[in-house]
């Protein structure tokens, strides 16, 4: 009797261990899943977009549906995988869509020369807010639409999110002329 009584505990203990487990497994795939097909954060690391994003110890904060749905823009911040390194990401913001024509300084630090492209179809056009420190489009050219990641919705420049700054493609502090012919378009930085 006792044995059975034994057994009756250690059967409800396991039914509870096994209950409780998948109510964590079911918590980190939904995790999972939030994290890499809707939104996440991100900690922001390098110079290429300063001012708008520091060096070190911004925390962005990505939303991953407009790229699929095709609401990405010039003058919006986006996270894009690295056409050089698929292991990297990048945080750039888009200057160009497809069929836009962007003329860009060919290497700011040492000469004023500019170089006009047309961005082709199924690519856009990124570049970093700080030129002088920026591995970008300049260098890598037009990047397919299918490596951008998502679109930075705000940052915080502490953590827990104290500072909090929210981004839309109108907030850019640049000039911007995209046009669709390569003769009146150009876009300074």
């Amino acid at each position: 009797m006792v044995l059975v009584r034994n057994l009756q505990q250690w059967k409800s203990l396991a039914k509870e261990a096994v209950d409780q487990t998948m109510l964590v497994a079911k918590f980190f795939c939904l995790l999972h899943v939030t994290d890499k097909y809707v939104i996440s954060s991100i900690l922001v690391q390098g110079p290429s977009m300063y001012p708008t994003l520091n060096h070190t110890g911004d925390v962005i904060l990505v939303e991953k549906i407009s790229t699929k749905l095709g609401k990405v823009g010039p003058g919006d911040i986006v996270i894009v995988r690295a056409p050089d390194n698929p292991r990297k990401t990048i945080t750039k913001r888009v200057l160009g869509m497809e069929g836009d024509c962007v003329s860009f300084l060919v290497d700011p630090a040492h000469s004023e020369c500019t170089k006009s492209i047309v961005v082709p179809k199924g690519h856009v056009w990124v570049q970093g807010d700080n030129v002088y420190a920026s591995v970008d489009s300049r260098y890598f050219g037009p990047v397919p639409y299918a490596l951008v990641q998502g679109k930075v919705m705000c940052r915080s420049t502490r953590f827990p999110l104290l500072d909090l700054t929210l981004f839309s493609a109108g907030c850019a502090d640049l000039i911007l002329v995209v046009a669709t012919e390569c003769t009146t378009a150009r876009i300074f930085i």
